[in-house]
């Protein structure tokens, strides 16, 4: 733990509690770790725009030597916004994720750095609430007219029992596993990036970057889209409130999001420095 010089802590059940805040004691317990020159990097799948008020709240913003991972990994900036690293997915993904979608009776859409896509006539709940929680508008384009929008990744929404049945048809899928990478970041998302785009994989491309190394990193996370980079970090931490799968990869369980466990486990790491 005394070799840690970054810090990357997902954002949804982990930085922030169920009321989407982040606590007093979070908060200083960041501010801890930057003034011991411990970069702390936000690693999560909502793009740079659904960023900013939490970069700003946590005093990270508008800076050249601090770095936010988006997209689940497939895009990296500074917090001034220098596009550092960039993963896109192409067009003929798009529509092989799009007829996918209309298949198996999803509600879908795609991603840009500042839009989001549908082409569903009834715009599904969870579009509209991932236009919301990201401070993105949304617009109705079929597929033809997708083919010049430059699209970071795409995702099925939809209640979550109806998207769990549907991802349980995985012989549908499998086709599509040699172009993009499957992650679940919610019981109500099941997202879809360029073929190798993870966070972890950001994480690594960050460290290169800086002259570190794994052994360097602490990661933070709850969730399936989480285990990558908890997979990479020297020390990875699984939230309280995290899914089996991420507890059993971690070195650490902290508490869950409701009760300080970013804040217990920075605090906890500071102690041994």
């Amino acid at each position: 733990m005394e070799n840690i010089k970054m810090i990357a802590i997902d954002i949804d059940g982990t930085l922030v509690n169920s009321k989407k805040q982040v606590t007093l004691r979070v908060k200083q317990a960041i501010k801890m770790a930057k003034e011991k020159k411990i970069k702390v990097v936000i690693c999560t799948g909502r793009p740079l725009t659904g960023v900013k008020a939490l970069l700003q709240e946590l005093e990270l913003d508008a800076q050249d030597d601090q770095y936010v991972v988006c997209f689940g990994g497939a895009a990296t900036y500074t917090t001034s916004g220098e596009l550092i690293d960039e993963r896109p997915i192409s067009y003929e993904d798009y529509i092989d994720l799009e007829a996918l979608a209309r298949k198996l009776r999803l509600h879908f859409h795609a991603v840009s750095e500042d839009r989001l896509y549908t082409a569903d006539h009834n715009i599904g709940d969870y579009t509209l609430y991932e236009a919301n929680l990201v401070s993105m508008g949304i617009s109705y384009r079929t597929p033809e007219e997708m083919r010049n929008i430059k699209l970071i990744k795409s995702m099925y929404v939809d209640e979550p029992e109806v998207l769990d049945a549907a991802i349980k048809q995985q012989k549908l899928f499998e086709p599509l596993k040699k172009q993009v990478t499957f992650t679940k970041s919610a019981p109500f998302y099941y997202e879809a990036n360029a073929n190798g785009v993870s966070k972890g994989n950001a994480l690594q491309v960050l460290c290169e970057k800086l002259s570190l190394t794994a052994a360097n990193v602490m990661a933070i996370g709850d969730e399936a889209n989480d285990l990558s980079m908890i997979k990479f970090a020297g020390h990875g931490v699984a939230m309280g409130n995290a899914i089996p799968e991420v507890k059993q990869v971690a070195d650490e369980i902290t508490v869950d999001n409701e009760h300080d466990g970013v804040a217990v486990v920075i605090e906890k790491a500071l102690e041994s420095k």
